[in-house]
């Protein structure tokens, strides 16, 4: 296809405020990308997804400068190629993006971190199950948005499928804290949909709600990425509706303080009462998307305010919202995990929002908040922001129980095999479970942990291998015929605590039912759904008429969610026909 040529000097300094285009004769000084160049690949943990084109900003122009700068229009026009072209390419340069061929695709440079699925556990082998509590959604609201784009099947990368994260997104009618008790816990097994030989078996956590009105004072301090990848409409322009809806929740008891960073970070508030919303929201919308992306230094300047507007017994927190495109100083994976994790210990908390198409690092947004005692959700829609910073503002921002941990201990006498669905990047080694110097995963008000395991009973027909050992034999233990088939035990630590609290819940045969809740049939159709997103190994009969047979016995008509659920299930199977 023949390319309008046009010579683009693009000034890229840190510190300039201004993006200058002129024409030139030659190529000496200019700089140009096209969309046949090959993107920069992902790190060596994590891969590029190529597979679909990025959605192209329909108003690039309005966020086509950097740090202020405008463009000048008669250049353009002096290169007989329209203003809007020359806008939408100088902005796509900025922000690391090819430059607009007409009618060339973009390349798609979202990473996400490679999911290496466990197989059969053998209970004789390996009675223990140990893994970190998780609440992050982001992989759901994820795979909704590249449902909606019309991805296929194919196009879905298996590494943006979290099994856990699509469960944890919806709401489910587990039983309420008792008194003393920072959760309740709802223990289920029916039959596997997808697995005749097995049953599923369904472990769900719950906390309680509270009124964001009575919840502890909050310092909360918004981390804000400017940079020239965060231009588009689904980015800044999203990102600064979906902060001025949480800033509406905000009373005199709430600090608030607004940290943003491009090539380097600013202090645009520090310490503003959380009733001055028109102050507040007028600063968030007078940002603009320009620079290359330093999120270190913005990281930095965030926790040193937060430390110094530490509220005792209070909510203290950064909320950081990016497309998770760090490209200057710390930006590897490995060294943000080790620049958050030294800063979790001054007791701040970290949420982490993911924003836009086309260059999404969910890799590294993902292990900004696991490890920074926090979560991650990622915002696709303004409705989606409401839901995360409005109606679970509670669960999103204030902690009820951190360190959480799970371990399950299978009764040979009953239970030969089983297998954990997602938390591949949650599980720990069975000693991490007693040692308190251990991280793991945050609960807050209002939050629902859904775990579910496919579990072979011992005269099942599926075969479970089991290793042979040379000094004991696993099979001389036998189990106890005592009704229990599992026991379950949580430990967790409460908010300012340092040695954590041990509950236990054994889980018998009585809990087997062949008509189980209409819970365990729609966790059990998003998880098989789930299977088929990442074409597992071990999806059995997994397909959409199941799902949709599973679903038929949920009612979903009060709930928006699950019945936007049933709507994606449908669309995904129409285009797959």
């Amino acid at each position: 296809m023949k390319k309008k040529k046009v010579c683009v000097l693009l000034s890229m300094i840190m510190t300039m405020t201004m993006v200058s285009l002129s024409g030139c004769g030659g190529s000496s000084g200019g700089m140009s990308n096209t969309a046949n160049e090959t993107p920069p690949m992902g790190q060596a943990d994590s891969y590029t997804n190529n597979a679909a084109p990025s959605a192209k900003s329909a108003d690039a122009a309005d966020h086509a400068t950097a740090d202020g700068g405008i463009l000048n229009s008669e250049q353009a026009a002096a290169e007989d190629v329209s203003f809007d072209m020359m806008v939408t390419n100088a902005a796509a340069d900025y922000a690391g993006a090819p430059m607009e061929d007409e009618g060339a695709d973009y390349w798609n440079t979202e990473e996400y971190n490679s999911v290496e699925e466990p197989g059969f556990k053998a209970v004789a082998n390996e009675p223990l199950s140990t893994f970190s509590a998780d609440v992050d959604t982001a992989s759901y609201s994820n795979i909704r948005r590249m449902i909606e784009d019309g991805y296929s099947m194919e196009e879905i990368p298996a590494g943006a499928v979290r099994i856990e994260e699509m469960l944890n997104y919806f709401s489910y009618d587990y039983r309420l804290p008792k008194k003393d008790e920072p959760f309740g816990v709802t223990t289920v097994i029916g039959d596997c949909p997808w697995n005749e030989d097995a049953k599923l078996l369904q472990i769900g956590l719950k906390t309680e709600e509270i009124d964001f009105s009575e919840a502890p004072n909050s310092n909360l301090v918004f981390l804000l990425d400017v940079s020239g990848s965060m231009y588009t409409d689904d980015k800044l322009p999203l990102l600064q509706k979906s902060f001025s809806m949480l800033v509406e929740e905000l009373g005199e008891k709430d600090t608030v303080s607004i940290v943003t960073y491009a090539g380097s970070d600013q202090v645009i508030l520090k310490g503003e009462s959380g009733d001055h919303k028109e102050e507040i929201i007028e600063a968030i919308n007078a940002l603009e998307a320009g620079g290359s992306t330093n999120g270190a230094d913005g990281i930095e300047t965030a926790y040193e305010l937060a430390e110094k507007y530490f509220i005792e017994d209070g909510n203290n927190r950064v909320i950081l919202a990016t497309d998770g495109d760090l490209n200057v100083g710390v930006s590897s994976e490995s060294d943000l995990k080790e620049l958050i994790t030294e800063k979790k210990e001054s007791g701040v908390y970290l949420s982490v929002l993911g924003f836009g198409t086309g260059n999404i690092k969910d890799n590294k947004m993902e292990v900004l908040a696991d490890c920074g005692n926090g979560n991650y959700a990622y915002i696709d829609s303004v409705g989606e922001a409401k839901k995360v910073l409005v109606e679970q503002m509670g669960a999103t921002l204030v902690t009820v129980a951190k360190d959480v941990k799970l371990q399950v201990e299978f009764n040979p006498a009953y239970i030969k095999g089983y297998r954990l669905l997602g938390y591949e990047n949650r599980a720990l080694a069975t000693e991490d479970f007693d040692d308190d110097r251990k991280d793991a995963g945050e609960i807050g008000a209002g939050h629902m942990v859904t775990a579910l395991y496919e579990i072979v009973p011992v005269d099942s027909e599926q075969e479970i291998p089991e290793t042979e050992l040379k000094y004991q034999d696993g099979k001389n233990d036998t189990g106890i015929t005592n009704g229990e088939w599992l026991n379950l035990k949580i430990r967790y630590k409460e908010p300012d605590a340092d040695e954590s609290l041990l509950k236990e819940y054994p889980v018998t045969e009585k809990d087997y039912t062949s008509e189980p809740s209409e819970d365990f049939y729609f966790a059990a159709a998003v998880a098989e759904f789930g299977l088929m997103l990442r074409d597992s190994e071990y999806k059995g009969t997994a397909s959409f008429e199941n799902v949709r047979e599973l679903l038929k016995e949920v009612d979903t008509d009060e709930d928006d969610y699950k019945d936007e659920f049933v709507y994606l299930v449908k669309k995904l199977q129409k285009a797959a026909l």
